[in-house]
């Protein structure tokens, strides 16, 4: 029988202020055997047609709902994401929604990048998720 490979995480914050608000200045990742890199996840159906575009906060849980399908491909959960990027048009209403993010994630805490941007693929769409997953 192989060898069991047994990831483990260990999260780094020199400050304690990002674990508050439900994310770690970086994880240690170790003795993981695969890796996800997705693509963004935004607010769109299953065609693609974008949803929701005056609406932040379903426009947040309608792209959580769709990267966690795209975890689900690779038999992995919210639990095994590391680090999501936050791609938004509005990042002060993102701010104001980012709870919808973290409690999706139960306590399990990821590294994390926020970025204002002019728009995203579509003109409807606020937010857009990009996260790497390990197991």
């Amino acid at each position: 029988m192989g060898k069991v490979i047994q990831m483990e995480r260990t999260p780094i914050n020199p400050w304690s202020w990002s674990v508050t608000l439900g994310f770690d200045q970086a994880t240690l990742v170790e003795g993981h055997r695969r890796q996800l890199v997705c693509s963004g996840q935004d607010a769109v159906d299953a065609n693609g047609t974008p949803l929701h575009p005056d609406d932040m906060a379903a426009q947040i849980e309608l792209a959580m709902d769709n990267l966690q399908e795209v975890l689900d491909g690779a038999e992995m959960t919210l639990a095994n994401v590391v680090r999501l990027n936050v791609y938004s048009t509005d990042v002060d209403e993102l701010f104001k929604h980012f709870p919808l993010i973290t409690e999706r994630f139960g306590g399990n805490r990821f590294a994390t990048s926020v970025l204002g941007v002019a728009r995203l693929a579509a003109p409807q769409l606020k937010v857009l998720l990009e996260a790497t997953a390990v197991d």
